[in-house]
């Protein structure tokens, strides 16, 4: 059982590692495309956000990658915290109006999902 909790542990890590990555990319790469999801008229602070958005976030996901596994934890412990935070970040923008609803509940469950599998992939402690 022990060894099919480390492989769930490893599953969610990848996984985790794969949307930083992933979300990470389009921000960075295409911030427009990704602003016109969000509901906003992309402007040059918007994109600005959504690139420094972009690099944290690919450089989180490679930290999920790598084989140094005392790296790997480190990035693992940040994890809950930072995608709780985005989770928070995303329902208060949606519930003030800040955020159209539908892109709010979107970003809210985006979050929500990877904060899960931050818990889920944390390494046993000992």
């Amino acid at each position: 059982m022990s060894d099919k909790l480390e492989h769930y542990r490893d599953y969610a890590r990848i996984l985790l590692a794969g949307i930083r990555l992933l979300n990470g990319a389009a921000a960075l790469f295409a911030p427009k495309l990704l602003a016109r999801q969000f509901g906003d008229n992309p402007n040059h602070a918007i994109i600005y956000v959504l690139r420094l958005f972009g690099v944290r976030t690919i450089i989180v996901g490679i930290e999920l990658l790598v084989p140094d596994e005392e790296l790997r934890a480190s990035a693992l412990r940040y994890a809950i915290p930072i995608h709780a935070s985005d989770t928070l970040a995303a329902a208060f923008a949606g519930i003030q109006g800040q955020l159209p609803s539908r892109v709010s509940i979107m970003l809210t469950a985006i979050s929500g999902v990877n904060t899960a599998l931050a818990i889920i992939a944390q390494p046993r402690k000992g």
